[in-house]
């Protein structure tokens, strides 16, 4: 039996053997001696190798092992997979941004493949009077009471840095972007020269200049915030919004590094850093450390940009440190003109799966979180409120603004448009299709006409679809959408309104905190231990 492990190996050398001896008898036989001791060889080194105990056990026939290893996301996704497993998305997910992107037929024959019947399927209520919706092209006023206020789109593209996605794709996104009238996220990395237009007559795609922690394109040489850097790019006619970064739902509170070798002359030309040097993103700010700090940077940031529409962007972790950001509000009178929640299931290139699984509030609980409060404080109407994590079709949309979002944005649904095929490769620098690479050669592939009409494709077809959609329930804007035309199921043979089975808040409810112990759980246990002048509770 012991023998049995080592077959391959004895048969290989013996088939060696063999064809020595008919290349000697009769002259011929070369390839099996060639094929016959490379195999031996490889068989020899797996025995003397120390560091994979599966292969001095079973050498030659373990490679296989590793064979199948590697090529296991391929055959789950093109022979296992179901059409409805969302690992991350799933088959049917991704065939609607494609169908989409290319203008291709996006209809589906003989029914829902969904189970009706099962616990948390939800659905919109429709009217037996469906409204006319004129134009899909829905829009939102964000900073209106500001010197430059925004009119923006109800779907837009999520923050994607440039260093992590290919100069192509972020060429194709930003095209896409001016194309269809819609807003582009730069992501903490920082205007690229790709994502400026190569014509300077040309106005290029809108774009939400992202500052994250690393102050990248207005820092100092040492890493700190730089005003003069920060005006020269803020100012910008291209730029519409400012959004400072505190935290991803991929990797909340984890910061980030790319190492030097990765730090090109054009990555390093955008962020301001030397280049082939360390790019270190921190896990904090050092332009502020309180709550009050931050709102004042925050006013600071839209004054120098010349009154453009500023705010913030974070992943819900403790309570009691927005609810500390809404006090410093209340204290200062200063708000943000926007915050965008970012859910747990938010995207990323590469992050520890410790943080990609269980760190970092998912979107419907950091969405009500974030409404409830700025209802109970009766900021609400100040602030406008985007939502990013998962969202690829119109329901995704009408889903989230119907939670308590004013518009939604995406990542993963913008890569597919590009032709991504969600290898999740974006770590390796080797994606297949040039999106998630700096690989010359492999980003050449992205043809950035053909994607640019793609990306703009998709967000006009998905409007299309949610304009069909607010039309079916009756109503004649997203904006009207509320938690109580969702239906969700809780049990084979019971469902409730949405809006029965979460909590909202009415307006002013924690302004009188006598009556705090009346409001939902979290309110009435964290409110009273935050406090504007610190990210810490009151102990």
């Amino acid at each position: 039996m012991h023998l049995a492990r080592y077959l391959t190996l004895i048969t290989v050398s013996f088939v060696f053997l063999l064809s020595i001896l008919l290349i000697d008898l009769f002259h011929t036989g070369w390839w099996l001696l060639i094929l016959s001791g490379a195999l031996t060889a490889v068989g020899i080194a797996d025995l003397v190798q120390t560091k994979r105990s599966i292969l001095r056990n079973y050498p030659i026939i373990a490679h296989f092992r590793f064979i199948f290893e590697a090529i296991r996301p391929e055959i789950r996704q093109y022979f296992l997979e179901e059409d409805s497993a969302a690992n991350p998305f799933s088959r049917n997910q991704r065939s609607i941004v494609y169908q989409r992107a290319k203008q291709d037929l996006d209809k589906r024959p003989f029914g829902t493949q969904l189970d009706l019947y099962q616990a948390g399927y939800e659905w919109i209520n429709h009217s037996i009077a469906p409204s006319k919706v004129g134009s899909y092209d829905f829009r939102i006023t964000i900073g209106a009471d500001r010197l430059q206020p925004y009119s923006a789109s109800v779907f837009n593209i999520s923050a994607m840095s440039f260093g992590a996605l290919s100069a192509n794709a972020i060429r194709a996104l930003n095209q896409g972007a001016q194309k269809g009238g819609f807003m582009h996220d730069t992501g903490e990395g920082s205007i690229s020269r790709y994502h400026r237009p190569a014509d300077n007559n040309d106005p290029g795609g809108d774009l939400v200049w992202e500052i994250g922690s690393g102050y990248f394109g207005c820092r100092n040489e040492h890493g700190s915030f730089s005003e003069e850097r920060f005006v020269a790019s803020a100012t910008l006619p291209q730029v519409k919004m400012i959004e400072l970064k505190l935290s991803q739902g991929a990797k909340p509170g984890h910061g980030g590094l790319l190492p030097g070798a990765k730090v090109t002359i054009e990555i390093a030309e955008a962020r301001g850093v030397p280049a082939g040097t360390d790019c270190v993103s921190p896990a904090s700010h050092s332009a502020f450390s309180t709550p009050t700090e931050m709102l004042y940077f925050i006013d600071k940031l839209r004054n120098l940009s010349g009154g453009k529409p500023t705010g913030f962007k974070f992943a819900v972790g403790h309570p009691w440190e927005f609810f500390g950001i809404v006090k410093a509000m209340l204290a200062t009178g200063i708000t943000p003109d926007f915050i965008v929640v970012d859910g747990g299931e938010g995207g990323t290139g590469a992050a520890p799966i410790e943080f990609t699984d269980h760190v970092g509030v998912p979107l419907q609980e950091a969405l009500l979180l974030v409404h409830n409060t700025l209802v109970g404080t009766n900021l609400r109407d100040k602030i406008k409120i985007g939502a990013s994590g998962k969202i690829i079709t119109a329901f995704d949309i009408a889903r989230t603004l119907a939670l308590g979002a004013d518009w939604c944005n995406s990542a993963r649904g913008f890569m597919f448009a590009l032709g991504c095929i969600q290898s999740q490769s974006c770590h390796t620098d080797r994606c297949p299709t040039g999106v998630a690479t700096q690989d010359p050669l492999r980003q050449r592939a992205l043809f950035v006409p053909d994607k640019a009409e793609r990306v703009m494709h998709f967000h006009q077809n998905t409007l299309k679809a949610l304009a069909e959609l607010i039309a079916a329930t009756g109503l004649n804007h997203p904006s009207e959408l509320r938690p109580y035309h969702l239906v969700r199921r809780v049990s084979s043979d019971q469902v409730k309104l949405v809006s029965a089975l979460l909590p909202y808040l009415n307006p002013g409810d924690l302004l009188d905190e006598s009556r705090l112990s009346e409001r939902p759980e979290v309110f009435a246990t964290y409110w009273p231990l935050a406090q504007a002048e610190s990210f810490h509770p009151i102990k």
